[in-house]
């Protein structure tokens, strides 16, 4: 689908869509225990859906029900014991998907294969497949890292290191599924520990249901790991420190009977943003209250901008506007925890004072897309000056002011890079972006909420 999208000003209240990273990890959950369990407030899209698919095939019992107006699932779990699926799994989009279903995989005796669409096939998986080999696993790729996937188990307990330099989904797959082996799993991080909020998430919603897990801080030394090879060249340094490790219990059980999902800081940043940069919006955002998101950060980060935000943690209200034709000033943002946010801080930048570097992010080019480099060619076409790192992006809203118009962006088939898009169609105005279809992967809601805060914007094909 290819949009328009207008100049706009925003004024409203809209309530968070469900956290896309705590749906999967409930979903899963769920599906490893005893107990029937309810899901309420979950993230129904395309990348959930997929979960919830995997886990059926795995053996769990999943029903869908409307109850007060929202989805609620119905799981009942196969209680630790995963059947072998009949056929291989599609993950589709979901990169989440593929690594925790990878690392459930390795409790069965069978092979079983997994596999996902164009995007999934280039998103390498290498430290996830090198660890589960340690712990004696067939985890093997068909495609240089990438999906297909065959891994045969089951898995051993025991003492393994893995890289937290590519993903922290390699790490909190074996977390989620390690608690299920015979016996004790020690498991290091080495190298630099990228998006450790995620891992956060896992063990919150792992201690929710009944599953101990003991997360440890040293900074002894272990030999050199293997390099891990990407089309990023990004790589396992030597005599890494081990900044992190879990011990992780074996014979353990799932025990989540009901759980509520929070509202997802990911995809509200978009909103939040154009409530700061759009003079005379006042948005209000409900339903975010403090969690492991790393993404809260998108209000600290407003706030140094010089935005008008304010967080009322107990009611979960956060409020922005900009009701003095205000101009945010660029900063420095480290994202090595909150890669999601690369996109909408990009937009931020571009229509800010000074300068804006984003660093710490060479991890960001392993997502849907390399995210660097599509925000650098899309904003450019608008006349914002952009320049793409290694690791990061360095924008200069002082340099592009007077220059930045209308421009037809291509949303790169990610869900991310076109709704942080959009923020800036509604500053520009006379813009186009193609493949927002994407938005079903995590916000499928995401243009029709826009439109009830004032967002103007018209389907074109």
């Amino acid at each position: 689908m290819i949009i328009s999208v207008q100049k706009s000003i925003l004024s409203g209240e809209i309530v968070a869509p469900a956290s896309k990273s705590y749906t999967h990890r409930a979903i899963l959950a769920a599906s490893l225990g005893t107990h029937e369990c309810r899901l309420f407030h979950c993230l129904m899209s395309a990348d959930t859906q997929s979960t919830i698919e995997a886990c059926r095939l795995f053996g769990a019992d999943i029903e869908e029900r409307i109850e007060n107006g929202e989805t609620v699932l119905f799981v009942k779990g196969f209680s630790g014991s995963p059947t072998v699926p009949q056929k291989e799994i599609d993950v589709g989009n979901s990169g989440t998907t593929l690594r925790l279903m990878a690392a459930l995989a390795g409790l069965c005796d069978e092979e079983i294969t997994l596999t996902g669409d164009a995007s999934i096939q280039k998103r390498p998986n290498t430290p996830l497949l090198k660890t589960l080999q340690d712990m004696g696993t067939k985890a093997v790729s068909k495609n240089n890292g990438c999906a297909p996937l065959v891994i045969r188990g089951p898995i051993q307990p025991g003492s393994v290191s893995i890289d937290g330099g590519m993903s922290s989904q390699f790490i909190s797959a074996l977390l989620l599924s390690c608690p299920l082996l015979k016996g004790e799993t020690n498991l290091s991080v080495v190298g630099d520990f990228k998006s450790k909020p995620y891992v956060d998430v896992t063990l919150e919603v792992a201690k929710k249901a009944g599953i101990l897990i003991h997360e440890m801080v040293t900074s002894s030394k272990i030999e050199t790991i293997p390099k891990v090879e990407t089309s990023s060249k990004i790589e396992t340094k030597k005599d890494s420190d081990v900044v992190f490790s879990y011990k992780i219990s074996g014979n353990q059980t799932y025990n989540l009977k009901e759980y509520t999902i929070p509202g997802d800081f990911s995809s509200v940043s978009y909103i939040l943003a154009a409530g700061a940069l759009i003079s005379g919006a006042d948005v209000t955002v409900c339903n975010l209250f403090p969690s492991a998101q790393g993404d809260s950060a998108i209000i600290s980060i407003l706030e140094k901008m010089g935005a008008v935000v304010s967080w009322d943690k107990e009611k979960g209200i956060v409020s922005v506007s900009n009701p003095d034709h205000r101009t945010l000033r660029g900063i420095v943002c480290d994202v090595k925890e909150t890669p999601d946010l690369v996109p909408t801080l990009a937009v931020l930048g571009a229509f800010s004072d000074g300068e804006m570097k984003i660093v710490n992010a060479a991890h960001v080019r392993l997502k849907e897309t390399d995210r660097l480099k599509a925000m650098a060619t899309e904003l450019k076409k608008a006349g914002v000056f952009i320049e793409e790192t290694e690791d990061g992006l360095i924008i200069s809203g002082e340099k592009s002011k007077g220059k930045m118009k209308g421009a037809d962006f291509h949303g790169w088939d990610d869900h991310r890079i076109v709704m942080s898009l959009f923020v800036a169609g509604l500053l520009l105005g006379n813009t186009t972006i193609d493949t927002t279809d994407s938005v079903k992967i995590s916000y499928p809601e995401f243009f029709e909420v826009m439109k009830k805060v004032g967002a103007e914007w018209e389907k074109i094909e």
